[in-house]
């Protein structure tokens, strides 16, 4: 994305007038957030678990795997034991964070993904090919007994159009796709498992698709067809069962180049083109291949930033591109939920040398050893600015509100010195929307004091685009 240097200019008192949202907004947007590393280790814990709560995270997303739970995973014999049964598996490294969820008065969203028991695959040497669907929905009925109504909404696998956690993405030619009909196969019977757990009327995501396809992942629009029998105009290719869900997750990443990118293949979906889900969803649900009307839930995101040499941008711009992003998806009204990855970024890979140091996620609001990167902040105060004709449009959130409250809006020319522009009310979910002048080398951010008496600040925030 181009940056221009262009900010807001000081306005009088009289024209410090809120703006409503907009009529195309969504009005139930939610924002999970995950944060594996942190959540399973018992040392940083609770440490995690304080730092959300300052942030005024309320959903917490946690990724279940089958591997982790199951007995005898590694071996390629099935024990002897009854699948549904909740007390043949280990909850140990999982309860405490659902539990301390629960206990803060979150909500849960629990995705049930691989890797799988070896025993649980048509005889493969790993724990991705071909997990079996009827071991898989007994597994589910056990996760839906063990946890019950402590999740709010469950999704049944992460990814699965990736090869890392499901095989085979293509056949041996690599010409036709057949992770989506294995898929297929396993979320009907997780659909299934949850069903004969008591929990049939839950909320049930549906996709949790990565955002860009390749030789070796499948695209997240060719999945989806696939999935669900369509061919490329979205006609049915052969009978398949109605699939039935609550909404479809997807994880909407970036490029470096911001949210404005929009990837040149049509089956990709980022941030910037998330309308292509939208009707590719319009277009399944008319063809009665899928619950019509889903909403989408972006169940994965961030923004990579340094020191990943290849993928990393500059710290105030991944707090930019951040909050940009979530004012994206508000905008968009089949939005309903948003996701923040990481608190901490993950570790560089010890032994290795350039790129290869950062093959995990540079995606935290800290570094890995702790630090604030601006985007901490930023998170608890998003503010972003877009272009509105020949002025500048100000969206914000004060997440740890949690009703109407009012917020200052402050400018900077050197971003030193810090005055009031105005001070803004917002809705009851703490958004709003504000217009202003532009003007050249003005950055600005958001001040907010808490019922308690804390003043919390955002990031300094610029236009960008």
């Amino acid at each position: 994305m181009r940056r221009i240097s262009i900010i807001i200019a000081a306005l009088c008192s009289a024209l410090a007038l809120l703006v409503p949202a907009a009529a195309q907004a969504s009005k139930t947007q939610t924002t999970t957030f995950d944060a594996p590393r942190d959540m399973k280790n018992p040392a940083t814990r609770e440490r995690a678990f304080a730092q959300l709560t300052s942030l005024g995270v309320r959903s917490l997303r946690v990724v279940l795997s089958w591997h982790d739970v199951a007995p005898a995973a590694g071996s390629r014999v099935r024990p002897n034991f009854d699948e549904s049964d909740p007390n043949f598996y280990n909850w140990s490294v999982y309860d405490p964070i659902v539990l301390g969820a629960k206990q803060r008065g979150w909500n849960v969203l629990l995705t049930v993904s691989s890797p799988v028991p070896r025993w649980a695959t048509n005889g493969a040497r790993d724990t991705l090919t071909r997990p079996r669907p009827s071991d898989f929905g007994q597994f589910m009925t056990a996760v839906g007994r063990h946890y019950g109504t402590r999740v709010n909404t469950w999704s049944i696998w992460n990814e699965p159009n990736q090869p890392q956690f499901l095989l085979p993405q293509f056949s041996a030619h690599g010409h036709k796709p057949l992770s989506p009909g294995i898929y297929r196969n396993l979320y009907l019977a997780g659909q299934r498992g949850l069903r004969a757990a008591g929990l049939g009327r839950v909320p049930l995501l549906i996709g949790e698709t990565s955002p860009r396809g390749t030789s070796h992942v499948v695209a997240p629009l060719a999945f989806l067809r696939g999935m669900l029998c369509l061919n490329r105009t979205y006609h049915r290719t052969r009978k398949c069962p109605r699939i039935k869900a609550s909404g479809y997750a997807h994880h909407a990443y970036t490029t470096g180049e911001g949210p404005g990118f929009r990837p040149p293949s049509r089956d990709d979906v980022t941030i910037g083109v998330l309308p292509r889900l939208t009707r590719a969803l319009d277009l399944a649900g008319r063809r009665g291949a899928i619950t019509r009307h889903l909403n989408i839930s972006i169940t994965e995101f961030g923004i990579e930033s340094k020191p990943d040499p290849l993928r990393g941008v500059s710290l105030a711009k991944q707090s930019d591109f951040r909050s940009i992003s979530e004012h994206i998806a508000y905008r968009n009204r089949r939005v309903a939920g948003f996701s923040q990855y990481l608190l901490r970024d993950d570790p560089p890979v010890k032994g290795a040398r350039g790129f290869a140091r950062f093959g995990g996620f540079q995606t935290g609001l800290e570094t890995a050893s702790g630090k604030k990167k601006p985007s901490f902040n930023g998170f608890r105060l998003p503010l972003a600015a877009t272009r509105s004709g020949s002025r500048v449009s100000l969206w914000g959130l004060v997440r740890p509100a949690t009703g109407p409250t009012r917020a200052v809006l402050q400018f900077s020319s050197n971003g030193r010195t810090w005055r009031k522009l105005a001070t803004v009310r917002t809705n009851a979910r703490g958004y709003f929307t504000r217009k202003a002048a532009l003007k050249s080398g003005r950055r600005w951010r958001l001040q907010w004091t808490s019922p308690s008496g804390t003043t919390f600040r955002g990031s300094a925030t610029q236009l960008r685009g």
